[in-house]
C-alpha cells in the first residue's frame, strides 16, 4: 500500500509524495508565483532541488532546468507581461521509471505557437529574443502548447544509461 504525504511548502508550493516500499515513486508539485522577474530563479531552483531529489530524470536535470526556466520566463515576461497581479502556475509530476512532466500556465492572452519565427532563420540570428521555445524543444522529449498558448507542457523521459564500448562488445558475442 502506498503512503501519500502532502506538505505545504513556503512560497506557494504544494508537494505530494507517494512512497511505495520505502522508496519515493511519485512526486507531485504545484507552485504559484507572481509575474515578476525576481520570482523566476527561486521557483526554478526549488523545483529543481525536488526534481533532482526524486531521481526521476537522473543525469538529465540540466536539460529539464533549461526548459523549465525558459517556460517560466516566457510565462512571466511574454504571457503575463510582468503584471505582478497575474500568477504563473507550475505543475510538476516526477515518477520513477517514467520521467518528469511539467505544465506551466499563465493568465495572459496566450499566443499562436505556429506564428513564432524560426530563431535559426538568417533574418532572426541576431535577434535578442525568440529562442526559448527552440531551446525547450531541443532539450525535452515533448513540448506542446494548450489553452490558446497560455499553457506549455514539457515531458522528459527517464535517462537511459549509455552502454560502454566494453558492454556493447561483450553483449554482441
Amino acid at each position: 500500500m502506498a503512503r501519500v504525504q502532502t506538505a505545504n511548502a513556503p512560497s506557494g508550493f504544494r508537494v505530494k509524495l507517494d512512497e511505495r516500499r520505502g522508496e519515493l515513486s511519485i512526486l507531485e508539485i504545484d507552485s504559484w508565483i507572481a509575474s515578476e522577474i525576481k520570482a523566476i530563479s527561486p521557483v526554478v531552483e526549488r523545483l529543481m532541488q525536488l526534481i533532482e531529489g526524486s531521481q526521476c530524470v537522473r543525469g538529465e536535470e540540466p536539460a529539464v532546468e533549461l526548459a523549465l526556466r525558459e517556460a517560466v520566463n516566457n510565462a512571466v515576461v511574454h504571457g503575463n507581461r510582468m503584471d505582478s497581479r497575474k500568477l504563473v502556475h507550475v505543475r510538476c509530476r516526477c515518477e520513477l521509471g517514467k520521467g518528469v512532466s511539467l505544465i506551466v500556465s499563465q493568465q495572459g492572452p496566450g499566443f499562436d505557437p505556429s506564428r513564432v519565427p524560426n530563431p535559426l532563420a538568417v533574418e532572426n540570428l541576431e535577434a535578442n529574443h525568440g529562442r526559448g521555445i527552440h531551446f525547450m524543444k531541443s532539450v525535452m522529449d515533448k513540448v506542446s502548447f494548450k489553452r490558446g498558448g497560455r499553457e506549455v507542457r514539457l515531458c522528459k523521459g527517464p535517462a537511459h544509461s549509455p552502454r560502454t564500448p566494453l558492454e556493447s562488445n561483450s553483449s554482441s558475442r
